[in-house]
């Protein structure tokens, strides 16, 4: 499963792929790590140099190895680019043109870290001042053209990224703020629910309670009327209860089709859902294939390793009459990497109940890759589909 853009690597496959991503472009700093080398400079210089370039490599990776651009304060963030930036005059004016290539890690340190309205004008004076060393040194105009737009598209190219892993971080701090307000809406409603079916009630077993302890001295019969009353009205608010709470419990393909995006999202999975589901559908058999769509977009969350996934809910005129499908297919490493034991058997069995089918099949027959699960339950043909 791929790493959520924003988020900090959860395991060491994770980290691996995160730091060679990185790494491949350190592949620049081979020219002063081949100028050290070479031998060309005195033992104390080559030294400091050696010493130079792992606090600048050190200084570059705290800036852009971060998971989230709001790791750093923005005076942390300053202090770390003012400091590379000295590193990079220095190393560069007193080794040669082979460190020139240390302007092109600032200007992409200097998007990857700061806001583009900083940044914008700061990559320019990072590339400004490379040309500038280049040609007050007199080195081979040759290698300063070819540094010049390395340093200015690496720049805006993370301003780039930088933007998008902030979009993103805001985006999931929306949908967990929006999850949050829902949830408590749901509380509300739960509470004003309960109190209009217990309030009513209850008020009444009190009020029926203390009648009957007053009539029990005198009148024992009339205050054994009002003690079944009390039974009657209790059982009915029981009733009431139970009625309220299976209808919380009992899930819903709007809420499904709707929560499995959500999950597919948070994992990183490219989703293809439908927006709406078909109308006028029996309540059991959307009980049903809501129950399934949850387990199946479940077993391809924890299971898969799948990329994209891909749910589709369509009728489908069969020899034994008019079925709804539901299809969810993924391309992850099949059968294999699918929990298709309880989680299977349970759909099976719901199913089961409304007369429904389930097959399974490889998402790509000829790789055996990807695994695909159909339902189809009967409908009548009148169903409505939005359009």
């Amino acid at each position: 499963m791929s790493m959520g853009i924003g988020r900090p690597p959860g395991n060491r496959k994770q980290m691996a792929i995160k730091s060679l991503w990185i790494g491949v472009w350190l592949a620049f700093m081979s020219a002063p790590i081949k100028d050290l080398a070479d031998g060309t400079h005195t033992p104390w210089a080559t030294a400091l140099g050696t010493l130079g370039l792992v606090v600048f490599v050190g200084c570059y990776l705290a800036l852009v190895f971060r998971p989230s651009p709001r790791m750093l304060t923005p005076v942390q963030v300053r202090i770390a680019l003012t400091f590379l930036s000295a590193l990079a005059v220095t190393l560069s004016l007193t080794l040669g043109s082979p460190w020139l290539v240390l302007f092109v890690y600032v200007s992409v340190s200097a998007g990857a870290a700061l806001p583009l309205r900083t940044a914008r004008w700061l990559i320019p004076a990072a590339t400004a001042v490379l040309v500038a060393i280049g040609f007050t040194g007199g080195h081979p105009r040759e290698i300063i053209t070819a540094l010049v737009f390395p340093a200015l598209l690496g720049g805006f190219s993370m301003t780039g990224i930088r933007q998008m892993i902030l979009t993103t971080i805001e985006l999931r701090e929306a949908r967990a703020t929006v999850a949050q307000l829902a949830a408590n809406e749901e509380r509300l409603r739960l509470a004003r629910d309960l109190h209009d079916l217990l309030g009513h009630s209850l008020s009444l077993i009190t009020l029926k309670s203390e009648l009957a302890g007053r009539m029990l001295p005198d009148h024992p019969e009339q205050a054994a009327a009002q003690v079944a009353d009390i039974e009657q009205v209790s059982r009915q608010a029981l009733v009431d209860v139970r009625s309220a709470v299976t209808g919380y419990r009992r899930p819903t393909l709007p809420g499904e089709l709707a929560g499995a995006r959500t999950a597919l999202a948070a994992a990183g999975i490219t989703a293809a859902i439908p927006a709406e589901p078909p109308e006028n559908l029996p309540e059991k058999p959307e009980e049903v294939l809501a129950w399934a769509l949850r387990e199946a977009v479940t077993n391809v969350v924890r299971h898969s390793g799948a990329r994209s996934c891909k749910v589709t809910l369509a009728p489908r005129q069969t020899l034994d009459g008019r079925v709804l499908e539901l299809t969810v297919s993924d391309d992850g490493r099949g059968a294999s990497g699918t929990a298709v034991g309880n989680g299977l058997t349970g759909i099976a069995e719901r199913l089961a109940t409304v007369d429904g089918t389930l097959t399974t099949r490889a998402t790509d027959p000829r790789s055996g890759k990807g695994f695909t699960i159909t339902l189809s339950v009967p409908v009548e043909s009148d169903l409505g589909f939005p359009e």
